[in-house]
């Protein structure tokens, strides 16, 4: 892969702006809309400021790969590795909500006997390791009795693992709404969706900056963050619900599958940018989780680790600072 170019020497601004997405191929997400509608770009073209966008297939540890070698200014992630990340030594810190609640998916072949989670013990199934799924996986398996060493796992990405279930090389793989392909085309049957329990399972995620573009470029970072929530609101109001729908399809996945996972949600809710109790409660259950499954190491200061002064100032600047409903730890909004 060919990397932007390093940032100015003029202290004041740099040249770019270099943003890692844990994702490609999936869309969905406030980083879609801020992409396709080019927000970013427009906030800083008088600037001179150009913005580059990159997108990983091997999702967060490919992201954590380029924040370790100086190649990422900000990045989208979802929860477990940004806390891999960071108990593994990344200087960021985490300064904007981006989704929680998230739905995850389980198909099985169409010919597969497998019809619940007590059914797949032994079988051969797919799973994205190292990325928020992989802890919302172990989660939803230890509620059902099952360890992922009582599965055949084989690491693949959500394209990869889907088209080898569609092939027959597998018989089950966990995913997301692109599963609803291959159950269309006849190839496949769900066996467990997160809409049936409100995405208890799922994964949470948000955005993250380095700890010296930060403190390099301040008021950059401000601006970001500022654009990024104006993002957000646009991406949730009702009147623009079709064509959010039709940014998401960019991604390849059809967009009725995307009206399918999202109907009956509450938008506002599951993609809301803020830090709140129930968010911080979250990635701290979700490292004591991460930690008890064997899949992360180390220790770090939340209280360092999460940022919410540049949120705070954009929800005040944008007189926004009831728009969002703040959630408390157990997940009820505050009053």
């Amino acid at each position: 892969m060919l990397w932007p170019a390093a940032h100015a020497a003029e202290p004041d601004k740099p040249a770019v702006v270099r943003i890692g997405v844990a994702a490609t191929g999936v869309g969905g997400g406030i980083f879609s809309t801020a992409h396709v509608n080019q927000y970013l770009e427009k906030e800083f073209e008088k600037d001179g400021i150009k913005i580059e966008w990159q997108f990983f297939k091997n999702a967060g540890p490919a992201v954590n790969e380029a924040y370790s070698s100086n190649h990422l200014d900000f990045a989208w992630q979802g929860d477990l590795p940004q806390l891999i990340g960071k108990a593994g030594g990344l200087k960021v810190k985490y300064i904007l909500g981006g989704g929680r609640r998230g739905n995850l998916y389980l198909a099985a072949r169409k010919d597969s006997t497998a019809n619940s989670i007590e059914d797949i013990k032994g079988r051969k199934v797919g799973l994205h390791k190292g990325t928020c799924l992989q802890l919302g996986i172990a989660r939803l398996l230890a509620d059902h009795g099952l360890k992922e060493m009582d599965l055949k796992i084989y690491n693949m990405d959500y394209l990869t693992s889907a088209t080898a279930l569609g092939n027959g090389e597998l018989e089950l793989t966990f995913g997301l709404y692109n599963l609803y392909f291959l159950r269309d085309q006849g190839l496949a049957k769900l066996i467990y969706t997160g809409k049936d329990d409100g995405g208890k399972y799922g994964c949470a995620g948000g955005f993250t900056v380095t700890e010296a573009f930060a403190g390099k470029y301040p008021d950059i970072t401000q601006r970001v963050v500022n654009t990024l929530v104006r993002a957000a609101q646009w991406t949730v109001e009702e009147p623009n619900r079709e064509r959010v729908y039709e940014i998401w399809a960019k991604s390849g996945i059809p967009l009725q599958h995307f009206k399918e996972d999202w109907e009956g949600q509450d938008w506002k809710q599951k993609l809301s940018p803020l830090i709140d109790d129930y968010l911080v409660n979250s990635y701290r259950t979700s490292f004591e989780d991460a930690k008890k499954f064997g899949l992360v190491r180390g220790q770090f200061d939340y209280g360092a680790y999460f940022d919410r002064s540049y949120l705070d100032n954009a929800l005040a600047e944008l007189k926004l600072q009831d728009y969002w409903k703040e959630e408390d730890a157990a997940g009820t909004p505050k009053p």
